[in-house]
């Protein structure tokens, strides 16, 4: 067998970045009590910390920095026309100049988009009834970058909700074979494709096993 070793790759520059990464819609508290939603695709977790890339002039950057409670709702496929609804909203009134020529301004994203507030139990914002999967978090650290054209927001954790559904049975373990997130993949929206295998440190696969 013969390995293939034709170089066929070329020098790009792609407009963005968004090598596949997953939607969640942010829940955050207007300085007037009203929220926002806020559908993003620059988010990782690590431990009980998830960071979110979040576009400096954002109502979210604006009330995270004084009021830091948000809920993380992360988004199935199903729900890919909800988000798209709400990308070209901003909850920032005046719109700031740099958006004006492609966002309006809605003071009501819930309605627009069809989606129902739930409340949430330790923190102001309401989570997405919709969303099976919702993280309330805190916000604890805002930092610059991008020359100031964003903002890399450290939030965390506090309590998660998730469906009944998607969790196995007798655990607290997120089911990979029932839920999966959706996925902004250059923007273009993309479910998960069959699973291919899993990680020696998958807890799911363990509690499966021994279950079977």
């Amino acid at each position: 067998m013969t390995t293939e070793t034709t170089d066929r790759h070329r020098v790009i520059r792609p407009s963005i970045l968004y090598f596949g990464t997953p939607v969640v819609l942010l829940t955050t508290e207007n300085a007037d009590g009203t929220f926002n939603v806020a559908p993003i695709s620059s988010a990782w977790a690590l431990g009980q910390h998830v960071v979110l890339g979040l576009g400096s002039e954002s109502q979210t950057v604006r009330n995270l920095a004084e009021r830091p409670d948000v809920v993380i709702n992360l988004a199935s496929p199903d729900l890919w026309e909800q988000v798209e609804s709400l990308a070209p909203l901003t909850g920032a009134d005046p719109v700031p100049e740099s958006k004006r020529a492609v966002y309006r301004h809605e003071p009501d994203k819930f309605a627009a988009a069809g989606l129902t507030p739930r409340a949430s139990d330790l923190v102001r914002p309401p989570r997405i009834a919709q969303c099976s999967l919702q993280l309330e978090a805190r916000s604890i650290a805002l930092t610059p970058g991008g020359e100031g054209h964003f903002q890399s927001v450290e939030c965390e954790v506090v309590r998660v909700h998730a469906d009944e559904r998607i969790v196995v049975p007798g655990t607290h373990h997120i089911d990979p074979g029932v839920w999966s997130p959706l996925i902004y993949n250059f923007r273009h929206y993309h479910g998960l494709a069959p699973q291919l295998g899993h990680g020696f440190r998958s807890e799911t696969a363990k509690a499966a096993s021994r279950v079977a």
